[in-house]
């Protein structure tokens, strides 16, 4: 399979697996990807996902084969009709665990998870400037979000490798750790989001952070307003409050 699916508690572990090719994006490995997403949202027992990479390397990008098929016009592939920016509309906490290469579009689908995690010494790059490319899907969007405009034009003009030290200072990722702790504290992470967090909390977050990216303070503060009003009204805020004073784990439903 190019992509494995494993349970770890209320943790859904997907595995891009194509550690030859540094697990390079093909279309069969994208459509295995957004499918196993899906699952992992209609799973009620799934709480977060953590995605990674089998190997050295999380995502080198588009496989060349794919690349040079397209050059010569012989690309007769059929990719997913959903977009790359796909994970981003997923109910649940999408945490990326980048382990090592990750590049042009591997970047890409680091960034569309909600939480990055990185090996330290993971080796970074944007890339398409060095291959006669542009910010693919959505990257010239989210970069200057994270990083600012500057730091922004610099990673994507110059396509320079940088490592996952520096993806961290540089606020693309979360946390910068040892490549032999990397799992264990993404897990450790996901865990806790999964024990003690309300899944309809953390849906209508995740839908709150990145739609409201394209708007304006008032609106966001407006539409909150209501969200919190609703959120009132769910069991989730009473199991929450009660889970709190009675000094144990909360008993979250699914989502719905």
């Amino acid at each position: 399979m190019v992509v494995l699916s494993e349970d770890d508690g209320g943790v859904r572990i997907l595995t891009f697996n194509r550690p030859e090719r540094l697990n390079a994006w093909t279309d069969e490995m994208g459509r295995r990807y957004f499918d196993l997403l899906e699952e992992a949202e209609r799973d009620p027992s799934v709480r977060v996902i953590v995605v990674t990479g089998a190997g050295r390397g999380f995502c080198a990008g588009a496989d060349f084969a794919t690349l040079t098929a397209i050059q010569t016009g012989d690309y007769d592939g059929k990719p997913d009709a959903r977009p790359n920016t796909f994970p981003v509309t997923i109910r649940k906490p999408v945490i990326a665990a980048v382990n090592g290469a990750c590049a042009g579009l591997g970047m890409v689908h680091a960034l569309v998870c909600d939480i990055v995690f990185t090996a330290a010494d993971a080796k970074w790059t944007t890339a398409f400037s060095r291959r006669g490319l542009v910010a693919e899907y959505g990257l010239a969007w989210i970069l200057p979000k994270l990083a600012g405009q500057a730091r922004a034009m610099d990673l994507l003009l110059s396509g320079r490798v940088f490592t996952g030290s520096e993806a961290y200072e540089l606020g693309l990722a979360g946390r910068a750790v040892p490549r032999d702790r990397l799992m264990d504290e993404t897990l450790a992470y996901a865990r806790e989001l999964a024990t003690w967090c309300s899944p309809a909390s953390m849906a209508v977050m995740k839908r709150q952070v990145w739609g409201d990216w394209s708007g304006s303070l008032d609106e966001s503060r407006e539409a909150a307003e209501g969200l919190m009003r609703e959120s009132f009204e769910r069991a989730d805020f009473a199991e929450g409050v009660a889970s709190f004073l009675e000094h144990r784990p909360p008993d979250f439903p699914p989502l719905g």
